[in-house]
């Protein structure tokens, strides 16, 4: 038996920051981030927190498949903005829907979270530990942005999806995924210092920090590398893909993924210049309004892939 995802949801807060807000902050405007980035707005949280956008797409999820919160066996919550270092954003998801007989906790992958969290949940139900689960993706990055620092504030949206999935006999078919921990100082945010009795001081906040050049080339070699892996791993041709659902952080980076694929641009939906980089939550968030949408239909293969800060990256292969 392999996961095969059987309903999605996604949610967004309520208040919508467009380039034009942003270049009354920072020195910028709406075409110098348009044109680099693909992004004209993204959803900020103002009475949303990470565990609320979390619990309303786990509920629009659960009633797109047609199933109740008590009957969910996991939760696993990807991602680097949780409400309290403890509880888990699992756990908490958990008390708020009702799904009482779950087990949930929390990965930490940054934009690679949502692949790696169902990664995590095919192994569960290929061993048949589990027979269902609740997947996840769901951030507030806004705070942790310096609002005063525009080579990032513009980048990063709040948001949050989920997908229900069940043991099937189709679904997901392979994975590759990698991380490479000598890229650690290109995309970072630092978690409290060591301040304590011995080591004295006042906690100073830390912001995500960027080297942008270093990302792009990152992603638009490592990307079409992985998405060729997991092809050759299952044998599948590049013709036999309806979708490459890739994270959404930079218009200029699918584009360049599609290019070194040789493969048609409308093959990789994207939704960046509606959210910005949304992290754990992109993919499947964009996977919620395509299957919405009616884009999506049974048989159809897709790949995932996401890639961020770690180095992380990885590809999925699923039969929708």
């Amino acid at each position: 038996m392999v996961a095969r995802i059987v309903g999605t949801g996604s949610a967004v807060p309520e208040n919508i920051v467009t380039n034009d807000d942003l270049s009354r902050i920072v020195d910028t405007n709406d075409e110098w981030i348009s044109t680099r980035t693909g992004i004209r707005e993204r959803r900020i949280a103002k009475e949303e927190n990470t565990t609320i956008l979390a619990c309303r797409a786990a509920k629009k999820a659960l009633e797109n498949a047609g199933m109740d919160a008590a009957d969910v066996e996991l939760i696993l919550v990807a991602t680097c903005t949780p409400d309290s270092f403890f509880p888990n954003t699992a756990c908490r998801v958990q008390k708020e829907i009702g799904a009482w007989n779950a087990v949930g906790f929390d990965l930490s992958a940054a934009c690679s979270g949502f692949v790696f969290a169902l990664s995590t949940v095919q192994a569960y139900i290929k061993s048949g530990v589990y027979k269902n689960a609740l997947i996840i993706g769901a951030e507030t990055l806004s705070k942790l942005l310096n609002w005063e620092d525009r080579g990032t504030c513009v980048l990063f949206g709040d948001g949050a999806g989920a997908v229900v999935v069940k043991a099937h006999e189709t679904g997901f078919m392979d994975m590759v995924q990698w991380s490479d921990g000598r890229g650690d100082s290109v995309l970072t945010c630092g978690a409290r210092q060591m301040k304590n009795v011995l080591v004295p001081g006042a906690q100073e906040a830390d912001y995500v920090a960027m080297e942008g050049q270093p990302v792009f080339k990152f992603a638009v070699k490592k990307v079409p590398e992985c998405i060729t892996q997991v092809l050759e791993k299952t044998g599948t041709e590049k013709e036999e893909i309806r979708y490459y659902v890739l994270h959404q952080a930079n218009s200029r980076i699918i584009q360049s993924v599609a290019k070194r694929l040789k493969e048609a641009e409308e093959k990789f939906p994207i939704n960046l210049e509606r959210h910005g980089n949304t992290s754990a939550a992109s993919i499947p968030i964009l996977l919620d309004e395509m299957n919405r949408e009616g884009r999506l239909q049974k048989g159809d293969k897709i790949i995932l892939s996401g890639f961020g800060a770690g180095l992380t990256w990885g590809a999925a292969l699923l039969e929708w």
